[in-house]
């Protein structure tokens, strides 16, 4: 028999291997620091613009209405007067909602180009950027 100088005792465990050794980081690569996007002042701009957006397209259309009814009700004299060609005033009023309705629709469309998409699209982005940087780590 051989005498072992460091006997292994069954109640300590071996000691843990060493951490692999990664190579240092240059500081040149490393991406800004952000906020994650749930906590970012973008979504509340483009709440913002959403809301705007609507309340334009939606005083336009209901502004004209409005202002319609609100003629029929307190000018009857003004709705049946004779304005072109033999026509009421009240039906050539009626037969403009049409085309204000479509001012609306185009008022919506533009501001959705104009203000809002962007946005979308910039938060879009910033979003899948965050999700492969959550990936990566």
């Amino acid at each position: 028999m051989t005498y072992d100088p460091s006997p292994s005792y069954p109640h300590r465990p071996p000691p843990p291997p060493p951490p692999p050794a990664y190579p240092p980081r240059s500081r040149t690569h490393r991406a800004p620091r952000r906020d994650p996007l749930g906590h970012h002042s973008d979504l509340r701009i483009l709440r913002g613009a959403y809301r705007w957006q609507r309340r334009t397209a939606t005083l336009t259309a209901l502004g004209y209405f409005t202002l319609f009814l609100a003629l029929s009700a307190y000018a009857p004299g003004l709705m049946t007067g004779t304005a072109v060609a033999g026509l009421p005033t009240g039906l050539l009023l009626a037969l403009a909602q049409l085309p204000v309705t479509w001012l609306a629709i185009a008022l919506y469309e533009y501001t959705a180009r104009r203000r809002v998409d962007p946005l979308a699209d910039r938060i879009r982005q910033e979003a899948a950027l965050d999700a492969r940087r959550g990936a990566g780590r």
